[in-house]
């Protein structure tokens, strides 16, 4: 087996050229672990030239030398098109194969044949709505997810959960700052599963956008005290605007927590399943000075929220 530990420590040391040859090694043996460390750097651009194909066949050797993991991120790159050709069918059919030996799997696969799709893996029928704000727009979904894809969310979310937080608007890099105080999991596109996916697509039918446009979807949790004060989700001048956010509440039994919105005396408290859309910014991407909104503190309990920043034009997972 490969030393994969040693293998990072020798890129981080700065001995790139050692560290990569150790995986490539590794992996001409059908390491499983060399195989899936390759694939993560190709996915980041960590060390190497960015390369999604490359990424995406890396997970499918690993997940054929019996990675779990591996088969977790190849079936996610297979649902959603990361580094190829999106295609349901098949990312359906590994998600079956794979359910005998790994439980998280078999539940993925209970809660999408509980799913409407089809067989392309859009969702059917139509959604009931109430248009409850024209300033800020804001439209409201009731129960747009289960009780079990709410609760699905969660269990995947809480191991990943890390401090939140925001875009720096000089260097336009992820930072920490006092005002988002939750803790967030983002599923980036290795970590967007099947199910995931499948929800990520009804929030694109939803807001009659495509889900390409849409960024990772985040599950954030707000414990007592935390917030998210006064902010606007736009971007300023970006040149592929977020024009809409939305927000999927996946639980109840906390106190506080509304969705204020400043300039109005909209404030959304949903139930269990609900989902808020509301607009950012114009089609010409400028910002919507009523969009202004917070996330009020939490008084008692804990709050889930699942969030999607929608851009005016696709991101490119090729």
């Amino acid at each position: 087996m490969t030393d994969v530990h040693h293998a990072r420590s020798l890129l981080e040391a700065g001995r790139i050229q050692d560290g990569l040859n150790l995986l490539a090694q590794g992996a001409k043996q059908d390491d499983p672990d060399a195989l899936n460390a390759l694939a993560h750097l190709a996915l980041s651009g960590d060390f190497v030239r960015r390369d999604l194909p490359l990424s995406r066949d890396l997970f499918r050797r690993a997940a054929r030398a019996g990675s779990v993991a591996g088969a977790a991120a190849f079936r996610a790159f297979v649902a959603n098109g990361t580094g190829g050709s999106s295609d349901w069918p098949a990312a359906i059919r590994l998600l079956a194969q794979d359910s005998s030996g790994d439980p998280s799997a078999e539940r993925e696969l209970r809660l999408i044949e509980a799913m409407k799709l089809s067989d392309s893996g859009e969702p059917l029928g139509t959604f009931t709505s109430e248009h409850i704000s024209s300033s800020p727009d804001a439209i409201l979904f009731p129960s747009l997810f289960s009780d079990a894809e709410c609760d699905f969310l969660i269990e995947v979310a809480l191991p990943l959960l890390q401090p939140s937080t925001v875009v720096d608007p000089v260097t336009g890099k992820l930072t920490a700052n006092p005002v988002r105080t939750s803790d967030a999991a983002a599923f980036s596109v290795a970590a967007e599963s099947p199910a995931i996916h499948a929800l990520c697509m009804r929030l694109a039918k939803a807001s009659g956008t495509n889900v390409r446009q849409g960024e990772p979807l985040q599950v954030l949790r707000y414990l007592p005290g935390q917030e998210y004060r006064p902010h606007f989700d736009a971007l300023g001048q970006a040149e592929n605007q977020r024009i809409l956010t939305f927000l999927v509440y996946l639980n109840d039994g906390y106190e506080g927590g509304g969705t204020r919105f400043m300039t109005s005396a909209l404030t959304v408290n949903g139930r269990r399943g609900d989902a808020l859309l509301f607009r950012n910014a114009d089609d010409s991407g400028r910002p919507d000075p009523n969009s202004q909104h917070a996330g009020d503190p939490i008084e008692a309990g804990q709050k889930f929220v699942a969030s999607r920043w929608i851009r005016q034009r696709g991101l490119s997972s090729n």
